[in-house]
C-alpha cells in the first residue's frame, strides 16, 4: 500500500505511532420504516430502555473515575448525562414515535438532525461544538438500539507494552476515551471535531496526541495500518516509509525527554534571561479546572468562561441559573485558586446561541446581538450575573472581564450597570470587593483601533486573539471551506496585536492575551518581543510556554520583532518568526 498523508485540526500536542484500530459508527444512516399502531408502545419502550442503559453506562464511567483523573473528565460525562436527560432529545424522539409512527432509530436520528441544525446556527466555536456532545450521546443510544458496541481489542499484560493502538473513528466521545484509559491507547484520529470540542479538551487534559476534523480518515485508513499522528501539525501519515517512521520515532523520544524536563520548572518563576518577570495564567471552563491550573503552577486564572453554567440549558426547557447557583460556582473557583487572581468573563451568548427555543436566531449571528450586546439588552440577566460575581469577590481576588465591547457608550452603560449591582449589594448588606478591577476583551478590530477610549475607562485589557483574527480576516476558522485562511501571522493581525500591547504599556494598563496564540510556543517569543507580560492559556500548555520565557532575552526579541512588524510579506514573516526560536 502506498503511503499518504491527511491534514486536519491539531488539538493535542505530541506524536503517536501505532496500528490503526477502526471504531465502526452506529451509523446515523439507520433503517427507516413506519410501524403499526399496535407496535408504537413497544417501540417507545425500546428507546426508553436504551436511555436507561446508556444512563447506567455513563454513571458507571463517572463513578469509576480514579481520584487522580483530570477534573474535566467527570464534568464532561456529567454534560452527557445532562443531554441524555434533556426532553429535547429523548422526549421529543418518543413523541415522533407516537405521532409519526417512526421506528425508534429513525425517530432518534430525526430529532438529532433537528438539534444539529439549531447548533449549526451558533457562531461561538466553543458553544457550537457542543453539537458534538449531542451527536455522541445519540451515537451511544443508537449503538444500544442496534446492538453494536465500542470496544478496543483485549491486550494481555505481557503484550501491553507493544500494543500501541491509534483509534480511528468517525467521532469519539470523552466517555469512550475514558473507557480506553486502561488500554494501550497511543492517540486518536477522527473525521469530525474541532479545536474546542470536549473530546479535544479531554485529549489535551490526558496529554494524548490527536488530530480531528479529518473528514474521510475513517474510510481511507484500514484496520492495522501503521499510523503516525503529528499532533502539533494536525497531520496523519498512513503507512509511512521506513525512513519517515525512524525520524518520527526519534522526534517522539526527544519529546518525551523534553516533557520530563518541563516538570522540573513547575515551581520556577517565569523570568526572562534579562530579569523580566512574566505572568502565566490559566484559561478555565469549570471551577474544577482550577486543580489543573494550580498543578501547572499558574499565577492565576486569566479567563474563566462563564458560559458553562448556561451551556447545558441552551435549547432545553431548563430555567436560567439563579444568582446563588452562579455565585457558588464562582466562589468555588476563587477559593480553589488560594488567593491568586481569577478573571471571570461575563456571559458570552446571544442571538446566535439563544437561551431558549422561542428566541429567533440572527441572520448574521457573528455580527448580531451577542456577548455584551445581549447582556445590555437583557439587563436583569446581566445584573444577576454581576451580583453573583461581585459576591464571589469577597472570597478572593476577582477581576471582571467584559467581552465584545466596541463603543464608548457600551462601556459606559456596562459600568453603570456594574455600579447598580454594587449598590444593590450595599443596600442588602452583602460584602464584595469595592475596588474590583474591570477589564475589556479586545476582540473586535474597531476596539483595537480605538484603544484610547478603553484605556480611559477600564482597569485592564485582555486580547482575545481567536475572535480578533476571525473578525480581522473575515473568516470562520472552524469552517473547513475557509479555515486555511486563518492566519495569526497576517500583517494586519500583527499590527493590531502590537498596537494594543504598546498603547496599553505606555498608559500603564495591564494587557494580557487569552486566545490560542498565548498557549502556542511558536508565538511566545514574538509576543514577548511585542512587550506582552501576561499570557493566559490552557493549563496543559503552561510549562512549555514557561520554558520559552526562561530561555528568552527581551532585548534581542524586541529588535527582531520590530523588523518583523515592518515586513508585509506573509512568507517572510512566518520564516522570521520560526527563526526566533531557532536562533535562541
Amino acid at each position: 500500500m502506498a503511503s499518504f498523508t491527511l491534514h486536519g485540526i491539531p488539538v493535542s500536542r505530541g506524536i503517536a505511532i501505532g496500528r490503526a484500530h477502526l471504531l465502526a459508527p452506529a451509523a446515523m444512516d439507520v433503517k427507516h420504516y413506519l410501524i403499526g399502531e399496535t407496535e408504537v408502545e413497544a417501540e417507545v419502550q425500546r428507546l426508553q430502555n436504551a436511555v436507561t442503559t446508556v444512563r447506567s453506562e455513563l454513571q458507571t464511567i463517572r463513578n469509576d473515575l480514579p481520584k487522580e483523573s483530570p477534573p474535566e473528565l467527570g464534568a464532561f460525562v456529567d454534560v452527557h448525562l445532562l443531554i441524555l436527560s434533556d426532553p429535547m432529545l429523548a422526549e421529543m424522539s418518543l413523541d415522533i414515535i407516537r405521532n409519526r409512527q417512526y421506528n425508534a432509530e429513525w425517530a432518534l436520528v430525526t430529532q438529532i438532525d433537528e438539534l444539529s441544525t439549531q447548533f449549526d446556527e451558533i457562531e461561538d466555536p466553543y458553544l457550537r461544538e457542543r453539537k458534538m456532545d449531542v451527536l455522541q450521546v445519540g451515537e451511544r443510544l443508537l449503538k444500544v438500539l442496534t446492538g453494536t458496541s465500542t470496544r478496543l481489542p483485549e491486550v494481555d499484560s505481557d503484550g501491553a507494552s507493544f500494543a500501541n493502538i491509534v483509534v480511528v473513528a468517525y467521532d469519539i466521545s470523552p466517555a469512550d476515551m475514558l473507557q480506553f484509559r486502561d488500554r494501550a491507547f497511543a492517540g486518536f484520529v477522527t473525521d469530525l471535531g474541532g479545536q474546542n470540542s470536549h473530546t479535544a479538551i479531554v485529549a489535551r487534559s490526558l496529554d494524548i496526541p490527536a488530530a480531528v476534523g479529518m473528514n474521510n480518515a475513517s474510510r481511507l485508513i484500514k484496520q492495522d495500518d501503521w499510523i503516525i499522528i503529528d499532533g502539533d501539525a494536525g497531520v496523519v501519515i498512513v503507512d509511512p516509509a521506513t525512513v519517515i517512521l525512524k525520524q518520527y520515532r526519534e522526534r517522539q523520544a526527544h519529546l518525551l525527554r523534553s516533557r520530563r524536563k518541563l516538570g522540573k520548572i513547575k515551581k520556577t518563576r517565569a523570568v526572562t534571561l534579562d530579569g523580566t518577570e512574566i505572568t502565566l495564567l490559566a484559561n478555565i471552563e469549570l471551577p474544577s479546572d482550577c486543580a489543573a491550573a494550580m498543578e501547572s503552577g499558574a499565577n492565576g486564572v486569566g479567563l474563566f468562561r462563564s458560559e458553562f453554567l448556561f451551556m447545558g440549558r441552551i435549547g432545553t426547557q431548563h430555567t436560567l441559573p439563579t444568582e446563588d447557583e452562579q455565585f457558588e460556582s464562582y466562589r468555588q473557583a476563587v477559593m480553589a485558586m488560594k488567593g491568586r487572581p481569577v478573571t471571570i468573563r461575563t456571559l458570552d451568548v446571544g442571538a446566535d446561541k439563544p437561551l431558549n427555543n422561542d428566541e429567533q436566531t440572527a441572520l448574521n449571528p457573528a455580527l448580531g446581538l451577542r456577548a455584551i450586546r445581549y447582556c445590555l439588552a437583557e439587563p436583569q440577566l446581566f445584573l444577576t450575573q454581576l451580583r453573583a460575581i461581585l459576591r464571589a469577590s469577597a472570597f478572593g481576588q476577582v477581576k471582571l472581564l467584559i467581552p465584545m465591547l466596541a463603543h464608548a457608550f457600551e462601556i459606559d452603560q456596562t459600568l453603570a450597570i456594574i455600579e447598580q449591582a454594587k449598590q444593590q449589594l450595599r443596600d442588602d448588606g452583602v460584602k464584595f470587593d469595592e475596588a474590583i478591577k474591570i477589564g475589556a476583551m479586545i476582540e473586535i478590530p474597531a476596539a483595537a483601533l480605538a484603544l484610547p477610549m478603553f484605556i480611559k475607562r477600564m482597569d485592564f485589557l485582555s486580547i482575545g486573539t481567536n475572535d480578533l483574527i476571525q473578525y480581522t480576516l473575515a473568516i470562520d476558522r472552524v469552517d473547513h471551506e475557509v479555515a486555511h485562511l486563518y492566519n495569526p501571522l497576517h500583517p494586519a493581525v500583527l499590527f493590531l496585536l502590537s498596537t494594543v500591547i504598546a498603547l496599553g504599556r505606555k498608559a500603564g494598563i495591564p494587557v494580557s492575551v487569552c486566545g490560542e496564540m498565548a498557549g502556542d510556543v511558536k508565538f511566545t517569543r514574538l509576543l514577548l518581543g511585542m512587550g506582552l507580560l501576561e499570557f493566559s492559556m490552557h493549563p496543559a500548555q503552561l510549562l512549555a510556554v514557561k520554558q520559552e520565557v526562561l530561555n528568552s532575552d527581551l532585548d534581542g526579541l524586541t529588535l527582531q520583532t520590530k523588523k518583523i512588524l515592518r515586513n508585509t510579506e506573509p512568507s517572510a514573516i512566518a520564516t522570521a518568526v520560526s527563526q526566533m526560536r531557532i536562533m535562541a
